[in-house]
């Protein structure tokens, strides 16, 4: 028996082999529909503090409510209810231990930053209280709120209060932002009153560094917790300054109502009062 006739017959088996193969694969490969790109791995951090653009738009796990975003309300008829105007002013890390199930790992985060022998929580307190009082002044109705916002919470103006923390004492300022998701659109305008009145008022620098933390806030996330604001509530939310800094402590725990009649000036330019 001659070799090559043996080795061709090899050869033609071993092809037809392959062939098979790749022609299995290949149908496997057809008839198991659209391969989705895989969500992004988002940590427990960012997916409590902000809604990513890349992860919303890809298929990934349902949120609390079983889907990506809570559907939109109908606002067609929506009117603004009769009376003063209302002010909810929000102290940031309060009563975080009371945070509903939607926004547990909140709950796992504590209370903030610490400073000059005060928790966060209470130089918001502070600061939220005396801001009331020079409110109401003008005739406005103020409710202090805690961590957890009301169900689809309305209020002509909300602000977020809280305090900023370095590893660095010689960081100091303050800052505010508006939800990067603004459905009134006025959010940009709160934030420039209260950026102008606030600084004018207290002295201190502005920190430029505005975070996703802060233009993803949680308690403005309308669109994907109950335990947010109406989306036809103008929002905010202030770093009344470094907790961490000698120089803002001057403000924030010792002269507390120097950080309020900054915040109150702001709220008013804004109502144009």
């Amino acid at each position: 028996m001659h070799k090559l006739p043996v080795i061709a017959l090899v050869l033609s088996v071993a092809v037809a082999a392959a062939l098979l193969i790749f022609a299995r694969g290949s149908g496997a490969r057809h008839t198991s529909g659209p391969q989705w790109p895989q969500s992004p791995v988002v940590s427990s951090e960012q997916e409590v503090e902000f809604e990513d653009v890349q992860e919303a738009e890809q298929p990934g796990p349902q949120n609390y409510f079983g889907r990506r975003f809570r559907p939109m309300p109908d606002l067609s008829g929506w009117r603004r209810p009769e009376g003063p105007w209302k002010v909810a002013l929000q102290v940031g890390h309060w009563k975080t231990a009371d945070l509903p199930e939607e926004l547990g790992r909140l709950r796992e985060r504590g209370g903030g930053t610490s400073g000059g022998g005060k928790a966060e929580w209470q130089v918001n307190l502070a600061i939220a209280e005396a801001t009331k009082d020079l409110l109401e002044a003008n005739g406005m109705t103020v409710e202090i709120l805690p961590a957890t916002i009301p169900a689809s919470y309305w209020a002509d103006v909300i602000i977020a209060i809280h305090a900023d923390g370095s590893g660095n004492p010689g960081v100091s300022g303050f800052k505010a932002a508006a939800p990067r998701r603004d459905y009134r659109g006025r959010g940009s305008a709160l934030v420039a009153a209260l950026e102008e009145e606030y600084g004018r008022v207290t002295g201190m620098r502005q920190d430029a560094n505005i975070t996703r933390n802060m233009t993803g806030y949680y308690a403005f996330n309308w669109r994907r917790y109950e335990h947010a604001i109406h989306p036809m509530t103008v929002a905010a939310i202030m770093e009344t300054g470094f907790l961490t800094s000698p120089r803002d402590q001057r403000i924030l725990i010792r002269r507390p109502e120097v950080a309020a009649q900054g915040i109150a000036a702001g709220i008013r330019k804004f109502l144009e009062l």
